[in-house]
């Protein structure tokens, strides 16, 4: 998903090849579908590929089952107002690049501090509420799905406080430490990457919904793939170990002291991925100007064949490239970056044996020696899940269902009228 100016209150329609923009105080958006199509605004944000990634993959995924379905993608958070914005999506990018102790801090009081915690939820909800209404009531859709965790507390408070009659399905990626927003009471739909997250949601939103699903994340994760092939088309040696140390999206986290640590194997191969922070890339590049085995890079979408050639990942942000290496069989070492709700999901790796978590250079070394000595093979029972894009129409056709049922096809106003400015 293409960035957006913050404060932009835009949203993106999404037919398979290009996103338009249309703005959230137009009713009538839907003009090439159907009048009876099935409507969903898939509800990200402009933090990082976790967010957008799913966003994407999940209207391609809805698209796929139903061709007629009319899908909007468009940034939740841009849409809460130019205030919430700058805090959440200008302030986390400095907090995680610079100030971690102030994010762990932010973090502890929202999730575990319950006069913190609700002060948060009601000043959102007030900050931001009114214009995520606005989004809805313009698109006017049969579900809304967020792959944000903040626009999921916002909605989700609305929708217990039954201010917003349209389902709410979160789509999480996290595998632990939902209460932060990814979970909450008022979700009517729980989709989750992770099978060892319900117990967890369950916890929080006992009445939801639950469904472990794919989709969330590129489909040819899920294809086979050969690793020697996989190193051919990335031109990585076929006869030596290859590590890939990633800082996520951001590229945040103690990526450097990663790669001197792995550097001390004879002969291993390192991609260094810096994600989108160009600062972190060419002081890298500068750092390892010398040296033949460690190659450094910015953001990739070769992500699919890199943890299919890797013999190891040691990955800095938890999220999505965690699940998407148990699915190819690389071994995955959480390292650099142990914050907040990094810190959550690491306890719960090292629970379901999901990945190994390093808080130091030596815990670092002892945990490649282990990955190192056995690649497992790739988990293949993520093609049988069920499909993220069909579960959000089933249930989406079931309201429908039962409002035309009840004789109301629309929950606010009609799609020809301008949806009216609170």
């Amino acid at each position: 998903m293409p960035r957006r100016r913050p404060g932009s209150e835009g949203a993106s329609h999404y037919d398979g090849r290009s996103m338009v923009s249309i703005q959230p105080t137009v009713g009538d958006v839907a003009h090439a579908k159907p009048p009876t199509a099935t409507r969903v605004l898939i509800l990200s944000a402009d933090i990082g590929e976790g967010h957008d990634l799913p966003a994407r993959m999940l209207a391609q995924d809805i698209e796929e089952h139903d061709p007629d379905a009319e899908v909007v993608i468009a940034d939740g958070l841009a849409a809460m107002g130019t205030l919430l914005t700058r805090a959440l999506r200008d302030g986390s990018e400095y907090m995680f690049r610079w100030l971690n102790p102030l994010f762990d801090l932010q973090y502890y009081l929202i999730a575990y501090v319950p006069p913190t915690r609700w002060l948060s939820q009601v000043g959102i909800t007030v900050i931001g509420g009114r214009g995520l209404r606005r989004l809805v009531r313009a698109f006017d859709p049969d579900i809304v799905v967020s792959t944000y965790p903040g626009t999921n507390e916002v909605l989700g408070r609305m929708r217990s406080m039954h201010r917003m009659p349209v389902p709410l399905a979160s789509a999480i990626t996290d595998l632990s430490g939902l209460r932060y927003c990814w979970s909450n009471p008022g979700v009517d739909l729980h989709l989750i990457t992770h099978k060892e997250s319900e117990a967890e949601v369950r916890s929080i939103a006992p009445n939801s919904h639950i469904e472990w699903v794919k989709g969330l994340t590129a489909p040819h994760f899920l294809e086979p793939v050969d690793r020697m092939e996989a190193r051919r088309a990335l031109d990585l040696p076929e006869d030596r170990p290859v590590a890939v140390v990633s800082g996520g999206g951001w590229g945040v986290g103690d990526v450097a002291s990663a790669v001197d640590v792995v550097l001390e194997r004879d002969g291993i191969e390192i991609v260094c991925l810096c994600g989108h922070n160009d600062w972190l890339r060419e002081t890298t590049a500068a750092r390892y100007a010398d040296e033949p085995r460690v190659r450094v890079e910015g953001f990739t979408n070769q992500m699919s064949n890199l943890l299919a050639a890797a013999d190891v990942l040691v990955h800095s942000t938890g999220g999505l490239t965690m699940l998407e290496a148990q699915i190819r069989g690389c071994p995955a070492i959480s390292y650099g970056w142990g914050v907040a709700h990094i810190r959550a999901n690491n306890r719960a790796y090292v629970e379901h044996g999901i990945a190994q978590v390093a808080r130091n250079q030596r815990q670092l070394r002892r945990a490649l020696d282990v990955a190192l000595a056995r690649r497992p093979e790739p988990d293949d029972s993520f093609r049988s899940l069920p499909s993220a894009g069909a579960v959000v129409l089933r249930y989406a056709h079931g309201h429908a269902n039962a409002r035309a049922a009840a004789g109301s096809r629309r929950r606010f106003a009609k799609r020809t009228a301008p949806a009216p400015v609170e």
